[in-house]
């Protein structure tokens, strides 16, 4: 790969006013100047399709603005591919229409990704940002996200398949802080557009990570906005996060079938992560029972602490130790 090669960024964007402008100008400031940028408009009904089409009209060799046909909203997914249909690079970046990235972000992820040749992907954490409002409240609550794994290692396939989609013990990348090779990204067949608004990332990334090797890293280049209009914070809001999750398990069944995947450790993973899906009733009967025990646990507890002395409750402490 050239030590310096084009990377064509992918903004998909829905009635984001309020945010794009920043969005955009985080992508001009960065150091890294061999990109180009593809704003992609979901069917917006806001002011984000004029400040998308301004900018383009500013950096015409930059900045390109894209839609669907007859202005549809067609989601998130299907907005990538038509990003990735018309993209030249031979790296992809994604940012969101809300999102933006550090200045450093883009030399950060092509440093690494020229270092380590073998690796189809390159990912980093990501700031949980929730101060861009000023609001003192909110300036406590940023964050950058542990990722659940060793960083600086080269992850071969399908080594992050189970941590990532079945077990959840390892964070999955957050699109605005990756750098994917343009020949992986085709020979996947991009985005799955089954998956409108949230899962669009998974699918994608379970795709990459079942095949292609990913390096991890230690830095933070991007911030990642949370706000109530978010796909995801509108999933959670509205009762629809069991579902969607279902959906998508369901999927990662019909495609390791599809592919032919064999391993046994990768089914047993998915079988055990679909039961409370399979079995809604028995999961929430066992929800139900467990929550049950632990406010029992809770009010013994409660109890004791306030009518037992202190020696007695420290021995029956002592007890319950050596037993455990």
């Amino acid at each position: 790969m050239n030590v310096k090669p084009l990377i064509s960024v992918i903004m998909p964007f829905l009635n984001t006013q309020k945010y794009i402008q920043e969005s955009i100008e985080s992508v001009l400031a960065q150091h890294y100047t061999n990109w180009e940028l593809l704003l992609i408009d979901d069917g917006s009904t806001d002011g984000s399709t004029e400040i998308a089409k301004q900018y383009a009209q500013q950096y015409p060799e930059k900045i390109h603005y894209l839609e669907h046909e007859d202005h549809q909203n067609r989601g998130a997914s299907a907005s990538r591919n038509v990003g990735l249909r018309n993209s030249k690079g031979s790296c992809i970046a994604f940012l969101d229409g809300d999102d933006i990235w550090l200045p450093f972000n883009l030399s950060l992820l092509v440093g690494h990704l020229n270092s380590h040749p073998e690796a189809a992907m390159v990912y980093g954490p990501t700031q949980w940002w929730y101060s861009w409002t000023d609001n003192s409240d909110d300036m406590a609550h940023d964050y950058v996200c542990d990722l659940g794994l060793q960083a600086n290692i080269l992850y071969k396939p399908p080594a992050l398949f189970i941590p990532y989609f079945l077990k959840q013990s390892a964070i999955t990348p957050c699109t605005c802080s990756l750098l994917i090779r343009r020949e992986v990204v085709e020979a996947i067949g991009g985005f799955e557009e089954s998956f409108r608004y949230v899962y669009t990332d998974q699918a994608f990334y379970a795709k990459v990570a079942l095949k292609s090797a990913i390096f991890v890293i230690s830095e933070c280049g991007a911030k990642y906005r949370q706000h109530p209009n978010s796909s995801c914070a509108v999933v959670e809001k509205t009762g629809k996060a069991f579902a969607a999750r279902s959906k998508f398990l369901h999927w990662v069944e019909k495609y390791l079938s599809e592919q032919k995947v064999e391993e046994p450790q990768i089914w047993q993973a998915l079988e055990k992560a679909l039961w409370p899906y399979n079995h809604p009733f028995q999961n929430k009967l066992i929800t139900y029972v467990q929550d049950g025990v632990s406010q029992i646990k809770m009010l013994v507890k409660s109890i004791v602490r306030k009518t037992l002395p202190v020696e007695i409750r420290n021995w029956l402490r002592v007890q319950w130790q050596e037993k455990g």
